[in-house]
């Protein structure tokens, strides 16, 4: 799903055959994430699509993101889901925090708390859907 969404957004920004930016692409519904034998992943499946979109957009340097799952909870940390923008992109080359490695070890939730970068709400005991937008500006 973040290639999927990395993919869109570089199509609008790149081409701007369906739309000028500024720009929300928001989607909703529950991802998947298949775990390997034997992994100790933390996160979610919103964590786990913001650092798939994260590690696909390079190139994207005026993107922000957030993926939140409306219960409050994403998977197995305490923590809604997690977000970044433009400056938090850059912290994390500057802090020479490599995404691919933290994908590899299915550790989303790690990536954006060394970020400072995780949604927290608490339980809202509504688990109505989970929740991504990606805004992408001129």
């Amino acid at each position: 799903m973040g290639l999927v969404h990395a993919a869109i957004a570089r199509e609008l920004t790149h081409y701007k055959e369906w739309a000028k930016p500024p720009l929300a692409l928001i989607s909703g519904g529950e991802c998947t994430v298949t775990l390997p034998s034997g992994s100790k992943g933390r996160g979610g499946r919103c964590s786990e699509f913001l650092l798939s979109l994260f590690a696909a957009s390079p190139d994207l340097k005026m993107i922000s993101a957030l993926a939140a799952d409306t219960d409050g909870i994403d998977g197995s940390e305490k923590n809604a889901g997690a977000w970044f923008t433009p400056d938090i992109r850059e912290k994390a080359a500057t802090m020479q925090l490599r995404a691919s490695q933290f994908q590899h070890e299915h550790d989303c939730y790690g990536f954006f708390a060394k970020l400072d970068a995780l949604v927290h709400t608490g339980p809202t005991l509504t688990n109505v859907n989970d929740f991504r937008i990606i805004l992408i500006d001129q």
